[in-house]
């Protein structure tokens, strides 16, 4: 799961502990004579510029010894000015997410994100509203990482509201079963689901008392973060297992974003 603790930003050698192939200081062999090559770590500074500190890094294995060191990575942004005070005391943190790579497989991709308090969860938010950003490697200048994170500032409403619409829809129990059954096809496939038994009310089940009620908020928040933490047990071939914690970040932002559309759909 992506994390986040409360009012703590890492360091840049803190940064690089976690996600080493941040700091690559040249593209790999691989590319081709016009890809422009953009240290992630300018990126960071620009980003603390704008008001914005890393919260939390990660990076994908690297599959081959050519690939180490210009591997997939991301970058988890939180600007302590950017903040939703709910009336009920649910505090949401507003997050920029940047996915990179200096070997010319991905473009700059600056992903919305919401961090909660009550339950250190994090969520992403790519809507057919609110979708990605992304920068290519062909030139790169301050004024249009300034622009990028304007633009997703300037959608940060829409997330609000989105949130305030899942808190005023309340599902009865067979909805709620409903969604929850959907939910689990963002991390099984229907292969899967078909060898394997999961007590579905169960997953709707709160780990903590401020997660309790039939508002859509509350019920997305709990289903979400079991998925994601792999929180629930599951009988597969006469025996039970417990499921494992989603710690590829690719999969991660995947079932976070499937997971918020599909709550969209049960918005009344």
């Amino acid at each position: 799961m992506l994390e986040l603790e409360n009012n703590k930003y890492l360091s840049k050698e803190n940064i690089k502990s976690l996600a080493p192939s941040v700091f690559s200081e040249k593209p790999s062999k691989e590319v081709s004579k016009h890809y422009v090559h953009i240290p992630t770590e300018r990126v960071i500074d620009d980003m603390e510029i704008l008001g914005w500190k890393v919260a939390d890094a990660k990076e994908v294995a690297a599959r081959t010894d050519g690939t180490k060191g210009f591997q997939k990575h991301l970058l988890v942004f939180r600007n302590e000015e950017v903040v939703i005070n709910g009336a009920d005391g649910d505090t949401v943190f507003p997050q920029i997410l940047l996915t990179n790579s200096h070997d010319a497989k991905n473009a700059f991709t600056f992903t919305a994100g919401l961090f909660r308090m009550i339950c250190e969860n994090g969520l992403v938010i790519s809507t057919k509203e609110f979708g990605s950003v992304r920068v290519r490697h062909m030139g790169y200048d301050f004024s249009k990482v300034q622009a990028t994170i304007k633009e997703i500032v300037e959608q940060l409403p829409l997330t609000v509201e989105s949130m305030n619409n899942m808190k005023a829809t309340e599902l009865n129990q067979e909805k709620a079963v409903d969604f929850a059954k959907k939910a689990l096809n963002t991390r099984f496939t229907e292969d899967e689901l078909k060898r394997i038994k999961i007590d579905v009310v169960e997953l709707l089940n709160p780990v903590r008392e401020e997660d309790r009620g039939s508002d859509l908020w509350s019920i997305f928040n709990v289903v979400q973060e079991k998925i994601i933490e792999g929180d629930f047990e599951y009988q597969a071939a006469g025996k039970t297992r417990k499921a494992r914690e989603i710690k590829n970040f690719k999969q991660d932002i995947k079932v976070n974003e499937e997971l918020f559309d599909l709550a969209l759909e049960y918005v009344s």
